[in-house]
């Protein structure tokens, strides 16, 4: 086990997955789903949609021969909607267990395109 002190950066890495695989994981698992949610829920919901659309709209249509890192995937819509383009994709995210649900909720078949779930951070070396 290291002594040297965590950085701001990994203090707040840590908050984050502690955060979302604790008290946000089943609220993200119904923001991301079809479940009736709230008004607020909801209007965060479509918020959330349009910004994977406006997203996904700046990327070609065939992504086949590219490779997209979609860090900070959560649950993986991103992801998914990137591999139906024909992408390679490196999804990761420091909350395993939204990347749990976004692999349980991945097609099995994805086209030409693939995902490599990864748990963690997206700057550390070992993650492509």
């Amino acid at each position: 086990m290291s002594t040297h002190p965590l950085s701001p950066y990994e203090v707040q890495r840590e908050r984050l997955a502690q955060y979302f695989d604790g008290s946000a994981r089943k609220a993200w698992i119904d923001l991301t789903s079809t479940a009736k949610v709230s008004g607020i829920r909801a209007t965060v919901r479509a918020g959330r949609n349009a910004m994977r659309a406006q997203l996904l709209g700046w990327l070609p249509q065939d992504l086949r021969r590219c490779t997209v890192l979609d860090a900070g995937c959560g649950t993986g819509s991103l992801s998914v909607e990137a591999a139906w383009r024909g992408a390679a994709v490196s999804a990761i995210d420091v909350a395993g267990g939204l990347v749990d649900i976004a692999q349980q909720r991945a097609p099995a078949f994805l086209g030409h395109g693939r995902i490599d779930w990864h748990v963690g951070d997206m700057l550390d070396p070992r993650h492509p």
